[in-house]
């Protein structure tokens, strides 16, 4: 479980980086800049982390990571206020929440 994990975050990262490029091109946004390069490269890192062997530093940086963004996310969708952006980040940011436990489980 925890190579599933260490390649999400990976993948979860490089797509929050994008999302956070996408954000300041299309809005002018610099905190969604900011936000989404700087919480894309500590999952990045996470994942860095695992993969040099210190799987429990890596994971708990994944899961302070997940949990920031999911609630900034995850509240905007349950009161329907969210565009589909939010939504997407609302599921990854769950589903790496979810990940992350199983993985300290089966530790």
């Amino acid at each position: 479980m925890i190579d599933v994990t260490k390649i999400y975050y990976l993948v979860f990262g490089i797509l929050t980086i994008l999302g956070g490029v996408i954000g300041f091109v299309k809005a002018k946004s610099r905190a969604s800049l900011i936000a989404g390069g700087s919480t894309g490269l500590l999952l990045i890192a996470s994942s860095i982390v695992i993969m040099a062997g210190r799987t429990n530093i890596g994971l708990m940086l994944g899961l302070l990571v997940s949990v920031a963004l999911a609630g900034q996310f995850i509240p905007k969708v349950m009161l329907n206020r969210a565009p589909i952006h939010s939504i997407i980040m609302a599921i990854l940011s769950a589903a790496s929440l979810i990940l992350t436990l199983i993985s300290f489980a089966k530790k």
